[in-house]
C-alpha cells in the first residue's frame, strides 16, 4: 500500500507529541481520530511504547497509509486503522483517551458536537480528549496566517473554516468535558486538553 506524507505533520509531531508526554495515561489505548497519513499515529507510538494506538479514519487511502507505516512498528503497538467517521456510529465501544489533530478546521461544523459526544462515551471520567489545531480566540484569528488559511480552507468547501476556540469548548462541555488547558503551540496553533468530568 502507499505511504503518504504530510509536511506539517512531521513539522509539528515533536511539539505536540511533548505535549502529550504530560496528559496522556501511562498505559492503556488511545484512540486516533481523523489519523490522516498515519505519520503522527506511528511517531506517537514509538515515543510512548507502553500506550496502544488506534488509529482511524474515514478514507480508504488513509487507512492504506497508516497501515503501510504501521507495519514498521512491533504487533500491536498501532492497531488496523478503524473506518470511522465522526458523523457515522463509532465502531469502537471504549479508549483510555482521544487524540483529534488538525480535523475541527477541515471538517463541516456537525463535526464538533459529534466529536466530543462520541469520546466522552467512550472514555472515563477524568480521561483525557486532546485536540490540536488552529483556532480564532474570541472571534478573531491569532495571526495574519491564519486568515490566509481560513480562506483556503473554504476554497476547498465554505462549511470548513478556523472555529472559534470558545464555541469547541463550549461542545466539549455540553458533552460532559472541562476544559483542563490550552496550550500555545508553534505555527499559530493551539493544544486544548479537556477531561471526562
Amino acid at each position: 500500500m502507499t505511504r503518504q506524507s504530510s509536511p506539517a505533520a512531521l513539522r509539528n509531531r515533536d511539539a505536540i507529541a511533548n505535549v502529550l508526554g504530560r496528559v496522556l495515561p501511562a498505559t492503556g489505548t488511545v484512540l486516533e481520530i481523523a489519523s490522516g497519513t498515519g505519520e503522527h499515529v506511528v511517531h506517537f507510538a514509538e515515543r510512548f511504547p507502553k500506550l496502544v494506538f488506534q488509529p482511524s479514519d474515514p478514507r480508504d487511502e488513509a487507512r492504506a497509509s497508516i497501515d503501510a507505516f504501521a507495519r514498521d512498528l512491533p504487533a500491536g503497538r498501532v492497531l488496523p486503522a478503524l473506518a470511522l467517521d465522526v458523523l457515522a456510529p463509532w465502531p469502537i465501544a471504549r479508549a483510555d483517551a482521544v487524540l483529534c489533530i488538525n480535523m475541527i478546521h477541515a471538517s463541516v461544523p456537525e463535526t464538533v458536537p459529534r466529536l466530543m459526544a462520541g469520546a466522552a462515551k467512550l472514555l472515563a471520567p477524568g480521561a483525557p480528549l486532546v485536540t490540536y489545531g488552529a483556532y480564532k480566540v474570541h472571534g478573531q484569528h491569532t495571526a495574519e496566517s491564519n486568515v490566509g488559511f481560513d480562506a483556503w480552507l473554504k476554497e476547498r468547501d465554505p462549511r470548513w473554516g478556523v472555529r472559534d476556540l470558545e464555541h469547541v469548548v463550549e461542545e466539549a462541555e455540553r458533552a460532559g468535558f472541562s476544559l483542563d488547558e490550552r496550550i500555545a503551540m508553534p505555527a499559530n496553533n493551539f493544544v486544548l486538553v479537556f477531561r471526562r468530568t
